[in-house]
């Protein structure tokens, strides 16, 4: 498959993995299932808490790891840690619903006109989250925080511990899948996407990103987030209870495939998208989802992953613009060109903010631009990949796209015209 193969996992994960066969034997993979009760179970014994409060679980969780056990295909690594990660976030749900139920200041807190960057990955909108997350006038919710939300966190304590436990968690990460850092920045004081906010609703595209779970995806996309997003909510209501007074700032390309639910939720919520020519960054979506499968698999097809995202996207994309043209307020969404974004940073910043009526204020514009220097594109390394590589037709995809761009008149970008 050339570059499109993803790169071994490292000695001591394929050492273990190969030692599965022999281990089933042992009664340890048993143990090992991804079976939501005995997680559940694990996860009030851990905590020794029971409420998870009234949103959506059993069923989420059920079709989630009934999809992972049909279909993705585990190694021992990745049965392991998809296990433990699935647990964390029991026990962080179980976590939240006692804070809440302790400090009833959670639940009475008010989230005012957030802002939402969506737009396809690779279109701008980690640039941006990243860039505007310089000022702290805005709040936007940070890896640890996400990853360790109870108790409720104070922005700026920097002595947190749960700062070093993140950073400790995000280098098995990148052991297990090094080349992903070329693709996403990560980082326990960088600002994390909302995806990562519903997993604890077992409601997100996180899953089928990471993991094979194509049955899963499918329900979740027929209509399934309202609960997610109202997840969401008590999330940033924990998050806020120590900054409050200041605007969200969110972001996920996820989004668009929820879009209705979000703006249930979220009925003020300011948006912005952003747009780019959509032949340019089908295949690195697809090399992304492989980086992160081949963590937990073995058996990743690097051009099923592209044939699947590929179409996953292009119908989020009409399902959201479906959803902005059925909205009673059309002006609450501005458009972005990927072009402006990469060209003049700053410049969409200030649109940004004037459409969602913030203040620029002169030293958040200055530690942007110091961003901005500190942190050039591709700095770990160029992430370029073709469409041949993944078995995707150009023509094909153009047909499947073609709408979208006469809508937003996207003009087909060269190879060299713009970084990836």
């Amino acid at each position: 498959m050339g570059r499109a193969s993803p790169r071994p996992p490292p000695l001591y994960a394929r050492a273990l993995n190969a030692a599965g066969a022999g281990l089933e034997r042992t009664g340890l993979l048993a143990r090992l299932a991804l079976d939501p009760d005995a997680l559940v179970r694990a996860a009030r014994a851990r905590t020794r808490l029971e409420d998870f409060g009234d949103l959506p679980l059993a069923e989420p969780l059920e079709r989630l790891t009934r999809a992972t056990e049909d279909e993705s295909q585990l190694t021992l690594t990745g049965r392991i840690a998809i296990r433990r990660y699935l647990l964390d976030l029991l026990v962080n749900r179980l976590e939240l619903q006692r804070d809440r139920t302790r400090d009833a200041r959670i639940a009475a807190q008010t989230i005012t006109r957030p802002v939402f960057i969506l737009g396809m990955p690779r279109t701008g909108t980690t640039l941006l989250h990243n860039l505007i997350a310089q000022d702290d006038a805005v709040r936007v919710p940070l890896t640890w925080e996400v990853m360790y939300p109870s108790p409720p966190p104070r922005t700026g304590d920097v002595a947190d511990a749960r700062i070093a436990r993140c950073t400790r968690a995000l280098r098995w990460l990148d052991r297990l899948a090094p080349d992903f850092k070329r693709i996403h920045p990560v980082g326990a004081l960088l600002p994390q996407e909302c995806i990562a906010i519903t997993t604890h609703a077992f409601a997100s595209i996180q899953f089928h990103t990471t993991q094979r779970v194509p049955a899963y995806e499918d329900w979740l996309e027929g209509g399934h987030m309202k609960g997610a997003y109202l997840c969401h909510r008590q999330f940033l209501q924990q998050l806020q209870l120590h900054c409050a007074g200041r605007r969200w700032l969110l972001k996920a390309p996820g989004h668009l495939f929820s879009l209705d639910a979000l703006l249930d939720v979220y009925p003020d919520a300011s948006l912005v998208q952003t747009h780019r020519d959509p032949l340019r960054i089908v295949a690195s979506i697809a090399s992304h989802g492989v980086v992160l499968r081949a963590a937990f698999s073995d058996a990743v097809d690097p051009r099923e992953v592209a044939s699947d995202w590929s179409a996953r996207w292009s119908n989020a994309l009409a399902h959201a613009l479906r959803v902005r043209d059925a909205s009673s307020a059309p002006g609450r969404f501005l458009d972005l060109r990927y072009e402006e974004i990469v060209s003049d940073p700053i410049g969409v910043v200030r649109a940004i903010y004037a459409h969602a009526e913030l203040e620029l204020r002169r030293d958040a514009e200055q530690r942007m631009r110091a961003f901005l220097a500190a942190n050039p594109q591709d700095r770990h390394g160029p992430h370029r990949y073709t469409l041949d590589e993944y078995g995707l037709d150009r023509d094909e995809e153009a047909s499947r796209y073609a709408g979208y761009c006469r809508r937003f008149g996207i003009e087909r970008e060269t190879q060299r015209s713009l970084p990836a």
